[in-house]
């Protein structure tokens, strides 16, 4: 059966140019962060111009603060994501080779790891500020979502992180990239290539870029723009937290865990198995996620 969506014919890679014997690409993945910062940011801006949205009509942050709130935040996606990559998913690898922990052009970020290095910018930041942590919190959660949804869209086009086989009409026939044309069945280095038997897979992307950025995304914006929650600090972060987390969990379920996790005694790939069931990594690190939101949103609804 034919796939329902065909796999777009784009490269990972937006344009390259060589400098010096050096190459330098600007890739989809990339783009995703830089557009989604930025129109977080302007979310940002526009709900501080807003002062009857916040508490004793008065912003939390300034647009200068917020310009520099979203510097620390880059730096926390980038630090926290890469470190929790190599701590939730490296598999050992990494002691054998502790430097290719700073080889970031090798791939490999964990969203969980850097969502703690957004917590620690946030608490420097609110320090720094002598703003209510709840507050800049708050502004954090208000702007995440669109660069979520982006770079989720940019993991699809890179063939990256798809789901579990399916054969729901809907299903996606992934691609492989050439590395190596004499070991596969390419020709040129960078092309997409088919080997021939590959399964129609669950654009599992998809479903996250639509529930953990469009939908968690609405539901914030409407609860910040139009039901006055930026009044109520760690309101959206429970959200937040809770919106994602549910989401992951649930897209777990067809997302095709990393390849560490996978062995033919566990096909499934459960990082933690029960006997009859178990957790995979991602679902693992997503209970906390919503534990924690479900206890801020019924710790700030009992202070309202």
């Amino acid at each position: 059966m034919l796939a329902a969506i065909p796999f777009p014919n784009i490269s990972p890679e937006i344009f390259s140019i060589t400098l010096f014997g050096f190459s330098f690409a600007l890739r989809w993945y990339a783009l995703g962060y830089i557009v989604g910062i930025i129109i977080g940011w302007w979310i940002a801006v526009q709900a501080s111009k807003r002062l009857t949205l916040w508490r004793d009509d008065t912003s939390a942050l300034t647009r200068d603060q917020i310009e520099d709130l979203l510097t620390w935040v880059i730096i926390g996606v980038i630090a926290g994501g890469r470190i929790g990559y190599v701590l939730f998913y490296g598999d050992g690898q990494f002691a054998k080779d502790p430097l290719s922990v700073f080889r970031v052009w090798d791939g490999g970020m964990s969203f969980h790891g850097g969502f703690i290095g957004v917590c620690v910018a946030v608490i420097i930041s609110a320090r720094r500020y002598g703003a209510a942590l709840g507050d800049v919190a708050n502004v954090l959660a208000l702007t995440a979502t669109p660069a979520i949804f982006l770079v989720r869209i940019a993991n699809f086009i890179n063939a990256e992180l798809w789901g579990r086989a399916t054969d729901l009409p809907w299903g996606v026939k992934f691609p492989s990239m050439c590395v190596d044309p004499a070991r596969q069945l390419c020709t040129t280095v960078g092309e997409w290539f088919y080997y021939g038997d590959e399964p129609a897979r669950h654009p599992s992307q998809l479903y996250e870029a639509g529930l953990e950025g469009l939908l968690v995304g609405s539901i914030i914006m409407y609860l910040a723009f139009k039901r006055g929650w930026l009044k109520r600090q760690w309101s959206l972060v429970a959200v937040f937290l809770m919106g994602y987390g549910l989401s992951r969990f649930l897209v777990e379920f067809v997302r095709q865990p990393d390849a560490q996790f996978t062995s033919p005694d566990n096909p499934i790939g459960w990082a933690y198995d029960f006997g009859a069931w178990g957790l995979t990594q991602g679902q693992a690190l997503s209970i906390p996620m919503i534990l924690g939101g479900l206890i801020v949103i019924l710790l700030t609804r009992r202070k309202a």
